[in-house]
């Protein structure tokens, strides 16, 4: 059967997700319109196509952990000179995006593996463009505000032509025994979205 490239994240909604992937591609990304807008949860993961219907069930009873949680996106944050990426900060909902990576990446799971960098729940707007274009991305976002409620993630596959597409929604399970951390800081109230 060959192998399969995988990624699971939370999609950025409308109207905030296709405006911001035709800000990255109006700064030059030439890969923006292949990569729908997102938080990731688990990075492009090659694996063998027979694993998938395992891969479906851990994803499903990681999902069914979960409940809906506020993200707020806010500003623009960078990797460099580490990684050659700009991105908008997510400064309410990471702690559950952090906890939802972990588990979709347990060591017992059918996708268990090590990342190359510490989890930092972010949304990508520029990615290995040229500086100048980085810093443009950087400083025109830097007031970009949106805000909305996490009701699960999705497990996406790269196809042949490089671009992501859709293949399962998760929606989160209902009920007490959620295992999703509260947000510290879900009493303030949200910063006005544009």
């Amino acid at each position: 059967m060959g192998t399969v490239t995988l990624g699971v994240s939370i999609a950025v909604p409308e109207p905030y997700g296709s405006f911001l992937q035709k800000r990255r591609e109006g700064f030059g990304d030439p890969h923006a319109h292949g990569i729908p807008t997102h938080v990731t949860l688990l990075p492009p993961t090659e694996v063998d196509a027979s694993s998938l219907p395992a891969i479906e069930r851990h994803l499903a009873d990681v999902a069914a952990l979960g409940r809906p949680f506020r993200m707020r996106l806010s500003g623009t944050g960078t990797f460099r000179p580490l990684s050659p990426v700009v991105y908008v900060n997510v400064v309410e909902g990471s702690s559950s995006c952090a906890w939802l990576q972990k588990r979709i990446r347990d060591g017992s799971g059918p996708v268990a593996r090590e990342l190359q960098f510490p989890y930092h729940p972010h949304v990508t707007i520029a990615h290995g463009i040229a500086e100048e274009a980085m810093d443009r991305a950087y400083a025109e976002l830097s007031e970009f505000e949106a805000a909305w409620t996490i009701t699960g993630f999705a497990l996406y596959e790269q196809g042949d032509d490089a671009v992501w597409r859709l293949e399962r929604e998760y929606p989160f399970g209902e009920g007490a025994e959620s295992s999703v951390p509260s947000q510290s800081d879900v009493a303030r109230p949200p910063a006005p979205s544009r």
